[in-house]
């Protein structure tokens, strides 16, 4: 698990220019950059550092809206492409083989239904008993994996697994059905449901032995 700072699966893409100048200059503009990093900081969007080849340069803490890999067809705001903000300082990325370049749709907020191909998973936990949890992270109603998405329109997503549908050719039927399963609400804990200890009375030390 990282903390605040996580490296990023090497994804070549573009920045649009008008991020790199703070809004002022550069609008239609691209620069071509690779993905280094990505900060995770509790309460704000996901900030990727971007390697920019033609430069040589780094540029830190740009939100996935900045980037694009190809011509945006439509484009979406951030509060669409990731639906909720970082959960904790403390992150894992994961690329889940199985689900690797499979494409798939996500659940916009607004309804719309938007294509993409599965790229990684930025999941969080909280790391220490000994610091105070003031989020959701562990919340097992509130808590939220991000799906990284390369979208058909040029863009890319970070959404939840209950905004996502994974095609898989070989498996999917012909006519798939819709999910409406409930969150889950139930925390599972072995040594609290059963009715064994691992000092049994028989296992008992004896003071005369």
């Amino acid at each position: 698990m990282a903390h605040i700072v996580a490296n990023l699966p090497p994804v070549k893409c573009f920045v649009r220019k008008e991020f790199l100048y703070d809004f002022k200059t550069g609008f239609g503009e691209y620069v071509p950059c690779w993905w280094i990093s990505l900060k995770s900081i509790r309460g704000q969007a996901f900030r990727i550092e971007a390697y920019l080849n033609e430069y040589g340069a780094l540029y830190d803490k740009l939100p996935l809206n900045a980037f694009c890999w190809k011509p945006i067809e439509k484009e979406y705001p951030l509060d669409f492409l990731q639906l909720w903000n970082g959960m904790s300082y403390d992150i894992t990325i994961i690329k889940k083989a199985m689900l690797s370049g499979m494409k798939c749709k996500i659940k916009l907020k607004d309804g719309e239904w938007l294509f993409g191909e599965y790229m990684f998973t930025v999941d969080s936990a909280h790391p220490d008993f000994n610091t105070l949890d003031c989020g959701h992270s562990e919340d097992i109603e509130d808590h939220k994996t991000f799906n990284f998405i390369k979208c058909d329109n040029g863009q890319f997503a970070a959404q939840p697994n209950n905004r996502v549908v994974i095609f898989e050719p070989a498996s999917n039927p012909k006519e798939m059905k819709i999910p409406d399963f409930h969150v889950a609400t139930t925390l599972y804990n072995v040594e609290k449901e059963t009715k064994w200890s691992y000092g049994m009375p028989e296992n008992k030390w004896k003071m005369n032995e």
